[in-house]
């Protein structure tokens, strides 16, 4: 079939109709029912005229021949073919962007006392606004000059960047923010308790940016074809030729899917302000079937005055009523994550932040069943009312948002679940490492980079590790928590899986470096909370042991995303067109991260105070406040850690950067590749991590950990002077033996810091960065050198200076009793329970026996002192690991006090 227009025609005109139908409802309700019009309503206006200018573009580019071969199109109608062609660019960004803009600002009317909610808000507005401006911009002058864009011919020596090579390039912007259109809701909803049919209604209405995002990938999917078609016919996906490129065919369904994507977006963004219209005209739409709407089944007698405050003694709760339907019921509105409702005393009349989302979720017709709503709305702590005067109003709840435990209370057992959670992002972390890696050598072959180069894009995702943790990570963890920075770590790294797109499609080196930058930057502030979270949920003196499991299955994730990449993802990657496709790997990973973000949110997911953890290092005092050279011994402890983490992580990545140049120098006769080796080092490295947690039931971790660091400086000194397999060999074993470092490192140091434990953890995260610095000077030292294995050199000099740390833990004995494990290092949790009073002088006399045989309450053979008692250690030498007979701490004398009721 070579004629396209009918279907462009009919698909564009029909969904536009439908938009323009959505819109003009959604103003009769705001008008004729609810009687105001806010920002949002006339920023949904702006919006629609631009659709209009947008979508006449299209019907008018149909008419000269979009949607048929170039060859058939007649040379009489280019010229309006090529100005509906830049009309329609330019307007598509606007359009969206003022759409957008729309339902943000309406998000903002729906609770004033949600922070976090409105700061989410204000930077989502603020990034759709300025992306949706830069690529308006981009989309004006996407010739030089700005005449060629659509004139016809073209000026002579003009250049221009293809049309559908820009929506590619603007693709992650739109599917980020729909995203996050569609999820940042999400949190309020779900903590509000409405009737059954509203419920779902609730759940439908918000649900409909789904599809937007649905069809924002069919888009997509059109734009990959066309580019992929028309570069194999003109041999180039950047550059647009004058004639030849049949963009009229290839293009047109795309265009298509444009339209229908910005009125699908209009008509979803109408939805929420059209429920007074429905509500009015039909009721029993909203009502639930069971519901009644008479005073005598809802409310007493005392009550039914319209305009007196309606009060459910069940609830104990008073809201106002208005006397009719258009009356302001959002004085008492509940706000989501308080935990309870605002039940207060009445008012008049409140802002229209307060009133919006009351007009959607309650605006049934009848004084009296408004009245209700407005009840149902306040009443967040109750799930069921058995009251005689409310039959069947039954209240639902999404979700149970409990408080969070605390993990330092956590014994091994209770600590499984958590740390299961965590470990997952341990895994995604290092599988993102792996495709990066993979990717990066992809890239570096198709645009013929140079080794600094491709050394430069391994330095930016380092280099966030280097800002990430101290602009955001330390901010976030100290001021909301783990959970959020788990968040807020996963958002960035989705970004910037999607910012990899346009690099892709534009085969741009500074554009595939931010992407780097920004997955760093997200991992880094991930990191920033998940090591300290392994390290701290559950009895201390198994720190290093979880926290070598989680990193294990993190390098098991390193070793299975090269061979997956590899294998299948860039098996067939030769040139610009085939990496494009590669984006849908991209996509499905950035969807995973705000799925699991998500998720994360609704998990019960343990926390840690800062008062909790200077309790916990607090019963270790004595040892904490000891001295080394006239300094705390934890501080110094901490900065040679910092310093250790830092030069170890640069050995690592000097190690890993340069095995496959190590290995071709040292030739094998061999079926078995150089990937295949660095896999096999690989392998080794995440096996290594498992066996340090074994090892560290039997065995201290600092013995541990100098032995990894002389296993590192032995090996690697012994592959400079060794050639063929054995060098190959001794190449394994530094992979072997650098596999616990990091874990035991960032445990040790962490011991003893107490409230500042988590400005520790940020530090220690900081000092990964050390890995964005030494593989350019292994390289460097490469060509002094005269060779790949003699620059190993560096490497022995590297594990030589991280070797001060576990030296100085072995030899200095304040250190020692800082840092070796303890059993049984957590705070318990205090269970009060009701008892009688016991009095000391008939403990333990025949009275007190009496007491126990009548209530079944255990006593203490001897009375325990009730006072602020100081933790104190025995004396007893540490021997051993975890499993030995190292000394303990005095048990808490709390835990066996019977807190009494006064």
């Amino acid at each position: 079939m070579g004629d396209r227009r009918a279907v462009v025609l009919g698909v564009s005109l029909a969904v536009f109709v439908v938009a323009s139908l959505f819109v003009a409802l959604r103003f009769v309700s705001r008008i004729f029912v609810v009687r105001r019009v806010g920002l949002h309503d006339y920023l949904m206006l702006i919006a629609w005229v631009i659709d209009l200018g947008f979508s006449l573009s299209l019907f008018y580019a149909t008419t000269k021949g979009l949607g048929l071969h170039d060859r058939d199109i007649s040379p009489a109608d280019r010229p309006g073919l090529n100005r509906s062609y830049y009309a329609f660019t330019v307007l598509y960004n606007p359009a969206l962007m003022a759409v957008k803009t729309s339902i943000l600002v309406f998000y903002l009317t729906l609770t004033s006392g949600e922070k976090v909610f409105r700061r989410a808000n204000y930077a989502t507005l603020f990034i759709v606004n300025a992306a949706g401006l830069a690529l308006t911009f981009l989309n004006v002058f996407q010739c030089n000059p700005v005449r060629a864009a659509y004139e016809y011919p073209s000026p002579t020596g003009a250049r221009c960047t293809d049309i559908v090579t820009l929506y590619l390039s603007s693709s992650p912007v739109n599917i980020s923010t729909d995203l996050a259109i569609l999820f940042l809701p999400m949190p309020i909803l779900t903590q509000m308790r409405l009737p059954k049919k509203q419920k779902y209604i609730l759940v439908i209405t918000f649900s409909f940016g789904f599809f937007v995002a649905v069809v924002d990938v069919i888009r997509i999917v059109y734009l990959q074809n066309a580019a992929i078609s028309r570069s194999l016919a003109i041999k180039s996906l950047h550059l647009q030729t004058s004639s030849g490129d049949d963009l009229s065919w290839y293009a047109s369904l795309s265009f298509m899917w444009s339209v229908v994507e910005v009125n699908v977006s209009v008509i979803c963004a109408c939805v929420p302000s059209l429920k007074p219209l429905v509500s009015r005209i039909l009721p029993k739409l909203i009502r639930d079937s069971n519901d009644s709407y008479t005073p005598e089944n809802y409310l007493p007698r005392q009550q039914l005055d319209p305009v007196a405050p309606v009060v459910i003694p069940a609830l104990g709760s008073a809201v106002a009523s208005g006397a009719g339907p258009l009356a302001d019921h959002s004085a008492n509105k509940s706000v989501p994550g308080s935990g309870g409702s605002r039940a207060s005393e009445p008012t008049a009349r409140t802002s229209e932040a307060s009133l919006d989302l009351q007009e959607f979720l309650n605006a049934p017709p009848p004084p009296v069943a408004a009245a209700l709503a407005d009840t149902e709305a306040v009443t967040t702590n109750t799930t069921t009312t058995n009251d005689p005067a409310y039959p069947n109003i039954t209240f639902f709840d999404f979700v149970n948002m409990r408080k969070p435990q605390s993990m330092l209370k956590l014994n091994n057992r209770e600590s499984i679940v958590p740390n299961a959670l965590g470990t997952i992002l341990f895994f995604l972390w290092g599988f993102a490492y792996g495709l990066l890696d993979v990717l990066n050598v992809q890239f570096q072959a198709i645009e013929r980079l140079d080794a600094w180069q491709s050394l430069g894009l391994h330095a930016a995702y380092f280099g966030g590790y280097l800002v990430g943790p101290v602009l955001v990570g330390r901010y976030v963890l100290k001021k909301w928590g783990f959970k959020s920075t788990f968040i807020t770590g996963l958002c960035i790294y989705a970004i910037g899986t999607l910012v990899f797109w346009p690099s892709a499609v534009l085969t741009s080196f500074s554009a595939f470096t931010v992407s780097n930058f920004l997955v760093g930057f997200g991992l880094a502030v991930l990191e920033t909370a998940a090591n300290p979270f392994i390290a701290l949920c559950g009895p201390l003196e198994n720190s290093e042991i979880r926290l070598n499991i989680s990193q294990g299955v993190q390098a098991i994730g390193s070793v299975l995303s090269p061979l997956l990449a590899q294998q299948v993802l860039f098996k067939d990657v030769r040139d610009v067109t085939s990496l494009v496709g590669v984006q849908w790997t991209y996509l499905g990973i950035a969807l995973f991260d705000v799925l699991l973000a998500l998720a994360f949110y609704y998990l019960p997911v343990p926390e840690a105070s800062d008062e909790d953890l200077e309790e916990l290092a607090n019963r270790r005092q004595a040892d904490n406040r000891a001295t080394v050279a006239g300094f705390p011994v934890v501080w110094v402890t901490l900065a040679l850690g910092i310093f250790s983490q830092f030069v170890y992580v640069g050995g690592q990545e000097v190690l890993s950067t340069s095995f496959e140049r190590f290995l071709g120098e040292n030739t094998i006769i061999s079926s078995t590749s150089h990937f295949d080796f660095l896999t096999i080092g690989r392998s080794v490295f995440a096996a290594g991590r498992f066996l340090a947690a074994l090892s560290q039931y039997f065995l201290k971790p600092r013995w541990i950990l100098l032995a990894s660091y002389i296993g590192m400086i032995v090996f690697s000194g012994l592959a400079t002077c060794t050639t063929g397999s054995t060098a190959t060999a001794m190449g394994i074993c530094v992979f072997l033996f650098e596999s616990g470092v990091f874990s035991m490192i960032f445990a040790i140091s962490l011991r003893g810091t107490g409230k500042h434990t988590k400005t520790a953890a940020v530090l220690l995260t900081v000092a990964i960065g050390g890995g964005a610095f030494f593989p350019f000077a292994e390289y460097a030292a490469s060509f002094s050198w005269h060779g790949t294995q003699h620059s190993y050199l560096l490497l022995v000099a590297l594990y030589a200076a991280g070797a001060v740390f576990p030296v100085y833990l072995n030899l200095v004995p304040a250190a020692r009793k800082q840092v070796d494990p303890i059993p049984n290092e957590y705070l318990r949790s205090r269970r009060r329970r009701r008892s009688r009073v016991v009095s000391p002088s008939t403990s333990g006399g025949e009275n007190n026996n009496n007491n126990n045989n009548n209530n079944n309450i255990p006593v203490p053979s001897s009375p325990t002192p009730i006072n602020n008692t100081v933790h104190r250690e025995k004396e007893i030498p540490v021997h051993a690991g975890v499993l030995a007979s190292p000394r303990t701490l005095v048990p808490d004398p709390l835990q066996d006090i019977r807190l009494c009721d006064d």
